[in-house]
């Protein structure tokens, strides 16, 4: 008698999963356009051979059963089962009508409706990456990315200027978590070898070139496709930090630092919400709120954070001082807010390598500033007044920290005298910016001397 979904044979049961399912049914049809019966019980009781019940359909019938077959997740399970059926799949695959049944194209999807769409369509995608991996993995490295490219050529959302919407569009994404499942598990050295591939045919290190050593801000079309390649490709959607730190270094480490901050600010940057364009003036005129430099503190946490051996702290550190004078040099809050958003790690070895090289007087004034970001972002004082302390240490000698402590007084009496000298002098809307700026100074003030009134009581308490 017939079972599904199992089958007794010789005192074993082979569990038929529906694709094979699919299959007998072909053969049934296969059968019924001979005129006769299809002999189920027969073919179920014979040893399957290496094909198992696919052994008796031809090449073109298995394309015809795999056409009809929805289930890339399925299709993906039956590559594992000979290399017959394997290179069955990968010929279907390289078909037109192969290639445009699973190489899905819905990519322009607006609204809430859309970003289900585009969930299901990243599942999708997700799928497609592990059948890949799973088909070419008799392949040499070289060979699979020759054969994948040669396929995905066919889909111009795919390509570095392909799309005529990028800001609008889910393929890059799609096509970053294709990649993420075909690679996952690769050693290095493979890595290494798609990421120089990927170079090659997008001709992404030209590109890079063109806008590192281009004026900010004058090739900005390419600025913005070269940051949503770099991020819906290379960088965001690995499950792992350790992996998007490895993409992030392949992208950074060929250039000279000047050239990496630059790279860095392209990809982690503040944008237009409007057109995606990087805004290269936020730093400069005037205070930015967190989410702008929410990208760029995290991709410096990333680099220190994740012990790459090609990143040492020193490298980090002169990294985000170079970052803070791109395209030119930043107003102090907007980079004590990036040293805050970094963590305390950084921040301290920032500052401490300042006091090292005998900096007392910028290092002064970036206290008072990383002071008055915990008023405005509600942070509290007393980290502030801890990091000053800790800084202190690093001093040698009693000489030069009470020389510190000394341009940290001096530096919030100069910096509350020039925030009171904008907001005279500047027009009327400037002017109410500039008092707002100058309350917020004062109340930090205040409050970042209390928890050091708060902290002399208590040491003298506790002795």
């Amino acid at each position: 008698m017939d079972e599904s979904p199992g089958q007794k044979t010789r005192g074993r049961i082979y569990k038929w999963d529906p694709l094979t399912l699919c299959f007998r049914g072909l053969l049934a049809e296969k059968w019924a356009t001979r005129g006769k019966s299809f002999p189920a019980k027969e073919i179920g009781m014979q040893e399957p051979g290496p094909l198992g019940t696919c052994e008796q359909l031809t090449r073109l019938e298995l394309m015809e059963g795999m056409a009809r077959y929805r289930r890339v997740k399925d299709m993906s399970m039956l590559s594992m089962v000979s290399k017959t059926i394997n290179q069955h799949i990968i010929d279907y695959i390289s078909t037109s009508s192969g290639s445009k049944r699973l190489l899905l194209q819905d990519f322009h999807n607006p609204g809430l409706l859309g970003r289900r769409q585009n969930f299901i369509i990243l599942q999708h995608y997700r799928l497609l990456g592990l059948l890949f991996k799973r088909c070419t993995l008799l392949l040499p490295t070289k060979e699979r990315l020759k054969y994948i490219h040669k396929i995905f050529a066919e889909v111009s959302c795919f390509k570095f200027n392909g799309c005529a919407a990028p800001m609008q569009c889910s393929g890059l994404s799609c096509y970053g978590i294709f990649l993420q499942n075909l690679t996952a598990g690769w050693d290095e050295l493979e890595c290494h070898r798609v990421y120089n591939f990927l170079c090659e045919m997008t001709d992404l290190s030209r590109k890079m070139q063109t806008i590192v050593f281009s004026k900010p801000g004058s090739a900005q079309k390419l600025e913005l496709r070269t940051r949503l390649f770099c991020r819906n490709v290379l960088l965001d959607h690995w499950r792992h930090r350790s992996d998007s730190a490895f993409w992030l270094t392949r992208i950074l480490k060929p250039w000279p630092i000047v050239n990496q901050a630059r790279l860095l600010y392209i990809i982690f940057g503040p944008t237009s919400p409007h057109d995606g364009q990087v805004i290269w003036q936020e730093m400069i005129d005037g205070p930015t709120d967190e989410s702008s430099l929410r990208g760029l503190a995290d991709a410096v946490r990333l680099l220190y954070d994740t012990g790459t051996k090609e990143w040492t702290a020193d490298d980090v550190i002169s990294l985000v001082d170079e970052l803070s004078v791109v395209p030119r040099e930043w107003l102090l809050e907007n980079n004590a807010r990036l040293l805050i958003l970094s963590g305390n790690n950084i921040c301290f070895t920032f500052m401490a390598s300042k006091a090292v090289n005998g900096r007392a007087a910028e290092l002064a004034r970036m206290i008072v500033f990383l002071a008055l970001v915990c008023e405005k972002d509600l942070y509290c004082m007393d980290w502030a007044v801890k990091m000053m302390l800790k800084i202190c240490k690093v001093f040698s000698t009693l000489v030069e920290r009470s020389n510190f402590l000394q341009n940290v007084a001096d530096a919030f009496a100069y910096v509350i005298m020039e925030m009171l000298q904008s907001a005279m002098s500047g027009d009327h809307d400037e002017e109410e910016r500039n008092f707002l700026n100058l309350f917020h100074m004062v109340h930090a003030q205040a409050n970042f001397h209390k928890e050091v009134l708060y902290l002399t009581m208590n040491n003298t308490l506790s002795t």
